[in-house]
């Protein structure tokens, strides 16, 4: 029997089938969709996984027939979600199973975007209304099941695609890419390894803070983000530390699809920064934002330090101000082995104007507390690259 603690129905902010060993229950919510053979989306690396057979046992016991797409990048781009949607029609497919980290979950939502559609994927950029072009009818239903705690790309309305001719990180949108059930079974996140658990915990993390720290009045965000700081806070490192521990596993989990609950309220600068980093650099997300955040935390001080003593306060962190928040960062990073510093991952400052420019210019910019220019992301680009503070 799962623990109840673990263990739930919820249906915010979309049907979400928590708890414990909910994976057995894929074949009954599939026939709930009326998806009889799904693309099962995911990733290279997963397809070499217990969880991939473990999901195809539960499908085949199920007689469910399905075909598996697993050509997707670590950042997916277009071409990957244009083969997806060809093996989707090719198969005959009615329906979409997402399974994996925030990538393979990008790339599936946007697969089921565009399985129905005649324009361009990039048409559907998150960009004044241009989700209103979408065949809304044309979109197939997903059941998106996570196995990494960071994203929380399974109750996000969005997936963000890179174009390979352009070089950035595109956000899609459309209110209905949110997947229309969940499965969240903590059990299927035991095996990732310390360094995943860290880079995803902390991307969960930058979810939270971001949508916290953004101006706009959404008190329902806040409450929402800074519970799920206090989670990350209480058991990312446990997480990292005790890789089976099934209560931080799940508490994760959570803290996940909280941070992508919260950031509909906006993100900032670190999200700005990372995903023209991603593109130019094909490095891995979450560690991106982990390392960018102390940072942006200094950058956007003037601006917070309401907020970070409030905060500080409900984290039980002794001190006011964004510089116990900036401390508690940091000391959580030491603890998980993430890197100081952009340098350290290889990253160079051959593309500091065009990644400046790219962050102005990001969607996730308009949600920072301060409104930064070109030259100031370049300085905080390169601040980060080298480890400096202004």
């Amino acid at each position: 029997m799962p623990n109840a603690s673990y263990f739930g129905n919820w249906n915010y902010p979309t049907a979400i089938r928590f708890g414990t060993g909910r994976i057995k229950e894929l074949p009954t919510i599939a026939r709930q969709q009326y998806i009889h053979h799904p693309l099962l989306v995911t990733d290279q690396g997963l397809v070499r996984l217990p969880i991939f057979a473990l999901v195809c046992g539960i499908l085949n016991d199920a007689k469910i027939s399905y075909t598996v797409y697993s050509d997707i990048k670590p950042n997916p781009t277009g071409k990957n979600v244009e083969d997806g949607v060809n093996a989707y029609h090719q198969a005959k497919c009615d329906g979409i199973i997402a399974l994996g980290g925030g990538s393979a979950l990008d790339a599936a939502k946007a697969i089921a975007l565009m399985v129905g559609q005649k324009r361009s994927l990039w048409d559907f950029e998150d960009v004044g209304d241009n989700w209103t072009l979408v065949n809304a009818e044309g979109i197939a239903r997903c059941i998106a099941i996570p196995t990494t705690a960071g994203t929380g790309s399974e109750v996000g309305r969005a997936s963000v695609i890179t174009s390979e001719v352009e070089h950035r990180k595109v956000i899609i949108f459309h209110p209905l890419m949110l997947p229309p059930v969940v499965i969240a079974d903590p059990e299927l996140t035991l095996n990732l390894p310390p360094h995943v658990t860290a880079a995803t915990g902390m991307d969960a993390l930058s979810h939270c803070l971001e949508a916290y720290c953004a101006p706009t009045f959404h008190p329902i965000a806040d409450g929402i983000a800074m519970e799920g700081m206090r989670l990350v806070k209480e058991w990312l490192v446990v997480a990292h530390h005790e890789p089976h521990n099934i209560a931080a596993r799940a508490h994760m989990l959570v803290a996940s699809t909280m941070g992508a609950t919260a950031f509909q309220k906006g993100l900032g600068a670190m999200h700005a920064l990372a995903h023209p980093l991603g593109a130019h650099y094909d490095a891995h997300h979450g560690l991106l934002n982990a390392i960018l955040m102390p940072y942006v935390l200094v950058a956007n001080a003037p601006a917070i330090e309401e907020k970070m003593t409030r905060l500080a306060a409900f984290l039980g962190i002794k001190g006011k101000g964004t510089s116990v928040i900036i401390r508690w960062v940091e000391e959580l990073r030491l603890q998980l082995k993430i890197p100081h510093t952009l340098k350290e991952i290889g990253i160079d400052s051959d593309g500091a104007e065009q990644i400046a420019s790219a962050a102005v210019h990001d969607p996730s910019a308009g949600g920072n507390p301060i409104s930064f220019d070109h030259d100031q992301y370049r300085a905080l680009f390169l601040h980060a690259l080298t480890g400096t503070r202004k």
